[in-house]
């Protein structure tokens, strides 16, 4: 098994690095449409499964990079300094020592950096924060040391810092290949050429508080006490299928059910953890309870839910003025 060092190592070893004074990269935080619960190597965060995601267009995060002034690494995240021992910096700093230790950079000629991280969405959630941070940073890196990476190499490396970003990379529908190689390097997703412009998403903020159970941690506890986890593997496998057709035949309603489908399952599982993981608030539910009920009155809406209490629409562009007149605080994404 590989450490994230020599993963890393792997892919970057043999680039010369060239260090700009500053660099800005930004990624779309992303919905999974098709979830992974769960990780067959914790270390590398390598999924059980495959996934398949889109993009929320202008949400996510922008990072810049930029030498330090005071000679010490510093994150600030949301314009708020973060102290050397914050969970949260401590993160972003090993994942920025993967590319100087790859890079060969000895400590004498090491730049101490500036991370500058700013989300237009709530961080740690459950509406991808996480996603898009690792996904921003891993491009900012690859501008700031003048890489020229392909996007599957920076795809495999954003997984290293959260399994999500490895989809944030790119835009549009991206497809999260699960791999089957010990060492991950099968692990990647990429792009599909797909485009639906009709397909519209509503981004519903029940809660913008960070989750009290991690994502990692939720998956852990689900994995190893759900006795419906071992059914979860052969859903993915059977709902990749139909999403992939709902996609390529533009079938709305194939899309919505499966997505819908897919998430409320992966919750179930969630719930009959030891002890129970449930993620919803009453809001969840009620807004739950609407969607069906105004499907079942004619309007042709669906939604999926990450590892959170907040809530994503489906619909498609004639019926927007139906959902917002019911869901007036829904966020509608630009993509």
């Amino acid at each position: 098994m590989l450490t994230k060092s020599e993963f890393a190592a792997r892919i970057l070893n043999g680039h010369t690095p060239s260090i700009k004074e500053k660099a800005t990269a930004f990624a779309s935080a992303n919905i999974a449409l098709v979830k992974y619960w769960g990780k067959r190597d914790s270390r590398l965060n390598l999924p059980v499964t495959d996934s398949l995601s889109i993009d929320l267009g202008s949400l996510g995060t922008e990072t810049t990079i930029e030498h330090s002034p005071d000679g010490q690494d510093t994150v600030i995240l949301n314009g708020n300094k973060l102290a050397q021992d914050d969970p949260f910096a401590v993160k972003v700093i090993n994942f920025v020592d993967l590319f100087r230790n790859a890079l060969n950079q000895a400590a004498a000629n090491r730049p101490a950096l500036t991370i500058t991280t700013n989300n237009n969405i709530p961080t740690g959630a459950g509406v991808a924060s996480s996603a898009s941070g690792f996904a921003a940073l891993t491009k900012a890196l690859d501008q700031f040391f003048s890489l020229g990476l392909a996007g599957r190499e920076l795809s495999l490396l954003a997984n290293l810092g959260s399994g999500s970003a490895s989809r944030s990379i790119f835009k549009g529908f991206v497809y999260r290949h699960a791999g089957t190689d010990p060492d991950g390097m099968d692990s990647y997703s990429e792009p599909l050429p797909c485009t639906w412009p009709e397909l519209k998403i509503g981004l519903i903020t029940v809660s913008a508080k960070a989750k009290r159970v991690s994502s990692r941690d939720g998956m852990e506890r689900t994995v190893a006490t759900s006795p419906l986890y071992k059914k979860w593997p052969d859903q993915v496998k059977s709902d990749l299928a139909k999403m992939l057709d709902a996609i390529k035949a533009k079938d709305f309603e194939l899309l919505g059910a499966t997505a819908e489908s897919n998430a409320l399952a992966m919750h179930e599982c969630m719930r009959a953890a030891t002890p129970p993981l449930n993620y919803f608030e009453p809001e969840t539910e009620a807004i739950i309870s609407k969607v069906q009920k105004l499907r079942k009155e004619g309007l042709p809406i669906y939604l999926t839910i990450d590892a959170g209490p907040n809530v994503k629409l489906l619909y498609l562009n004639k019926d927007e003025e139906k959902v917002r007149t019911e869901f007036p605080d829904m966020r509608v994404v630009n993509r």
